[in-house]
Parts: C-alpha cells; sequence; structure tokens
C-alpha cells in the first residue's frame, strides 16, 4: 500500500516521526478518508508489525492509517534534557492526541472520522484517550495492560519488589542530583535479574526483533515507577457512547487475562469482545494474527468506514 514518511509536532513542541499509509487503489489526495492513529506498545517501534496491520487495514477498507514511533523511541525525538526510551504513560496519552490533531489538519483526512488503535501499553492508552478525548469515533484496544498496579505485582516476585522500591528512590535521588537516568533491561534470559517484562514470551518477542531492527533493550527505572502507578482502565467505563473492540488472549501472562476480561465487564455499550487462543504475542503473526485483524475490519468496516 501507498505510505509516505511523516512528522508532526506534539502539544510540548516534540517531533514524532512516522508513516502514512492510504488504499492503492484510492487516487493520493482525492477523497477525504476516515484515519486510525496507531501507536505501539511497550518500548516497541513502528516496524515491529504496526506496519503489516496497516497494510491489512488499508488492503481492505477505505482508510488511511497513522503509524508512528512515540517520543524517545525508534525515529521520534525526545524532549530536551529528558532521556530516551523512557515512558511516562500520561505524555503518550498527550501524543496520541497530538496525533489526532495532526490527522485532523490533513487534506486527505475526514476530521470527524479519527479512530485509534493500541497494543499492549498503548492498549491502555486508547481506553484514556478514548474516555476523555471525544474526537474519537472508535477505539481498538488489542492485549491491553489495563492495570498497572496489578500488572506490576503480577510480573514482579513479591521478594523483588523492596529492591524495586529500593531502586526507585535512589533513581529520584541520583536524577535530582544532576546524574544520567538509570536504566534496566527491558527483557532477560533469566527471570531472576531485573527486567521490565520478566516472561519467556517478551524475551522472545523482543530479541528476535532486536536483530531485525534498531529496537535496544533498555528502559529508565522511572518507566517501571510509572507504569505501576498507572491505571488505564479507570476510564473504561466513560469510553461509551464511542464504540470499544477489545481484543484479548486466553493465555496472556504479561498483561493477564483476567485483568483485561474484568476491565471489560465495566465497559458500557456499544462494545465488542475478541478473544484469541494463544498468548500475549499470538495476535501479531500467524494465524491467530489472520483471524484476529479479520474481526478487527469488520469493526472497523461498521463504526468508522460505513
Amino acid at each position: 500500500m501507498p505510505r509516505v514518511d511523516i512528522e508532526f509536532q506534539t502539544s510540548d513542541h516534540v517531533t514524532l516521526r512516522g508513516w502514512f499509509y492510504t488504499p492503492a487503489s484510492i487516487e493520493p489526495g482525492s477523497a477525504k478518508l476516515p484515519c486510525l492513529i496507531m501507536s505501539h506498545g511497550f518500548t516497541a517501534l513502528k516496524e515491529m508489525d504496526l506496519d503489516t496491520f496497516a497494510k491489512y487495514f488499508t488492503s481492505k477498507l477505505s482508510i488511511s492509517c497513522l503509524v508512528y514511533d512515540n517520543r524517545g523511541f525508534g525515529a521520534s525525538d525526545v524532549k530536551k534534557g529528558q532521556p530516551r526510551h523512557e515512558i511516562i504513560p500520561s505524555v503518550q496519552c498527550s501524543d496520541i492526541s497530538d496525533a489526532i490533531t495532526y490527522a485532523q489538519g490533513r487534506d486527505d483526512v475526514d476530521m470527524d472520522k479519527i479512530g485509534i488503535w493500541g497494543s499492549s501499553y498503548s492498549g491502555g492508552h486508547v481506553l484514556w484517550v478514548g474516555a476523555v478525548d471525544r474526537r474519537v469515533k472508535v477505539v481498538l484496544c488489542q492485549l491491553p495492560m489495563v492495570n498497572g498496579w496489578e500488572n506490576f505485582h503480577r510480573l514482579i516476585r513479591p521478594d523483588f519488589v523492596a529492591g524495586y522500591n529500593a531502586l526507585f528512590q535512589e533513581d529520584r535521588l541520583g536524577r535530582a542530583a544532576g546524574k544520567t537516568a538509570q536504566m534496566v533491561p527491558v527483557v532477560d534470559r533469566d527471570p531472576l535479574k531485573p527486567s521490565a517484562l520478566p516472561t519467556p514470551d517478551s524475551y522472545e518477542f523482543f530479541t528476535a526483533w532486536g536483530k531485525k531492527c534498531d529496537w535496544k533493550n533498555e528502559v529508565t527505572v522511572k518507566t517501571i515507577e510509572a507504569l505501576r502507578e498507572y491505571n488505564p482502565s479507570s476510564h473504561i467505563h466513560h469510553v461509551s457512547p464511542t464504540p470499544l473492540l477489545m481484543t484479548v488472549a486466553t493465555n496472556d501472562v504479561l498483561t493477564p487475562t483476567d485483568l483485561a476480561l474484568k476491565a471489560y465487564s465495566r465497559a458500557l455499550e456499544p462494545k465488542q469482545l475478541n478473544l484469541i487462543p494463544g498468548g500475549h504475542f499470538d495476535g501479531y503473526s500467524g494465524f491467530t494474527f489472520e483471524d484476529s485483524v479479520k474481526v478487527q475490519v469488520a469493526f472497523l468496516k461498521k463504526w468508522l468506514c460505513s
């Protein structure tokens, strides 16, 4: 599908970069199309399968897709004086709203038909943005991280928590004294060593992609502390009356299945649950991807592209 490089400014003047996809069957600039804003999960880059989803959507629907790297990752910049590879959820949510503003300003986008799509960490972000930014006309939430406190304590062994609390304090004191932000690995083969995502499937997914793109196996310590305090599903009942599709894997140990289903139960209509087999990363490729993305296409066709 036709793809062009794009960049846009956030409300705090940071440049984010990505790709804008349009259907091959439509002459560029000849029509104002609905637009789906797509952002990736925890530390992931746009090259890590987001292009696969965007290509599929624009091959099946009369829709454009805006795919971008989160600030501080991949091709996107970071605010002066701030470290790269740091994730502050409220800032990433604000960046999604700024991506909507950019899309609305394009001559080839129908500004009244904007949807948002997020996966894993950004699957939580789109719940928040879909609730508080009423420009959003449809929310697609895939494999979402819905409750940071619960998720943190599912991933981190109880006897490791005190060590993390000490690390959070040490990092805050160091940064206040002008020291460089401390980093931890995103994944590690050894589950006894500290990492942000200490599951075997996380290690396999990210190390495989690290050989194919410019993904870095590091994230700031503050990122982990910010994850624990973040509860994106607290607003899930406010997404309505915007249509919501939540895709949940039946054996997700990274963003646990039961937490996602519990959050979904609190969402109001119109809503749709898309249960897929397997674990957290199975929705990105193979047969599970094909089955799941067909449901997403049908949902977009009904609610955004009609």
